[in-house]
């Protein structure tokens, strides 16, 4: 088990160490339940009640926290991010051997680095590239003219459909598929739905993570693009022919209608979805509240929402109600407003 004093972490993280610095950290806890080798944070006020009684080895906080801080200390400008960087210290790899598994399917053109780990059950198509210490999972499954970058690590029963290449140090999670056919149907004169075929491929950047059972389809001539940086919760679906800015965050559940254009940096909470009936572009910086669903593009950063706040089961029911009435409501103070002398208006 790995561990480390605390002066070693204070120098990593460039923190300012107050108190003993050789008290050794195995692992990370929470505020509440860190025991005395263990190290937490507090990153926000919303946690500070729980300051005065941790046991934790250490407390990752800022500088106008540490008076209340009644264990070691390390003061850091960015107490979440220095707990992120911690974490990563003491994540155990699950065992996977360099090599392909006796079971794994690896096709005669593929050229897959002596140093990646092929899982039992993998797949690898033709003409694909896996990269230096790519981490392939049990029963993954790579297409045609796929390229994963190096540092990868595709967990169990992804499916990465032909022509998708990830960038270096990317993770998809187990389930996810990418590359599927982007839902693209014309109709004929009877009313038939005739499938469009789905020519493009999708491109993954670098140091991307990609939930569990989370859909990238493959763009329609050009293609699904998401650059590097970007973060994917679980069960998101992203469509045909969208372009996900650098850095941006998507939460479980959201939706992007295929054509969407997400700019960097934005944030799109959870259940949250964006489509209309021309392609919507969301400039940089844009954040979208839970369960918001955005038609029309958005050229201004900031915070939108566009649902209703939850109430009472009976109150709702009112409000819908007087909802509907609301365009007959309109009429008659526009009426009422044309019957005022002109200058009562």
């Amino acid at each position: 088990m790995a561990a480390y004093s605390l002066e070693d972490l204070a120098a990593r993280l460039d923190a300012r160490l107050v108190g003993d610095g050789r008290c050794r950290i195995r692992g990370v806890g929470a505020l509440a339940s860190a025991t005395t080798d263990e190290v937490t944070h507090l990153s926000s006020a919303s946690y500070r009640s729980l300051l005065p009684a941790t046991r934790a080895g250490a407390v990752l906080l800022r500088e106008a926290d540490a008076a209340a801080c009644p264990t070691n200390a390390l003061i850091v400008a960015d107490p979440y991010l220095a707990f992120a960087r911690v974490s990563q210290l003491f994540l155990v790899e699950d065992g996977l051997p360099a090599g392909a598994h006796a079971s794994a399917v690896v096709a005669a053109d593929a050229l897959v680095d002596p140093t990646a780990c092929v899982g039992p059950h993998v797949v690898v198509g033709a003409g694909s590239r896996v990269g230096a210490r790519v981490r392939l999972h049990a029963g993954v499954s790579i297409g045609e003219r796929c390229t994963i970058g190096d540092d990868v690590e595709i967990r169990p029963n992804a499916v990465l459909y032909s022509d998708v290449s990830v960038g270096a140090r990317s993770v998809v999670h187990a389930g996810a598929v990418l590359g599927g056919d982007g839902f693209g149907f014309a109709p004929d004169g009877a009313g038939r739905l005739h499938a469009i075929a789905q020519l493009g491929g999708v491109r993954i950047g670098e140091d991307v993570s990609i939930g569990s059972n989370t859909t990238i389809d493959r763009g329609a001539i050009e293609d699904t693009v998401i650059e590097d940086g970007v973060k994917i919760d679980n069960l998101v679906q992203v469509g045909h022919n969208c372009r996900i800015g650098a850095h941006s965050v998507l939460c479980g559940c959201v939706g992007l209608a295929g054509s969407t254009t997400i700019g960097r940096h934005c944030v799109l909470a959870g259940g949250s979805g964006v489509g209309g009936e021309h392609p919507v572009t969301l400039c940089d910086g844009v954040t979208l509240t839970a369960t918001t669903i955005v038609t029309t593009s958005i050229d201004k950063p900031g915070v939108y929402s566009g649902s209703m706040l939850h109430n009472t089961h009976t109150r709702w029911k009112r409000i819908v109600l007087l909802l509907h009435g609301l365009d007959e409501l309109v009429k008659r103070v526009r009426s009422l407003e044309k019957r005022l002398p002109e200058g009562r208006r």
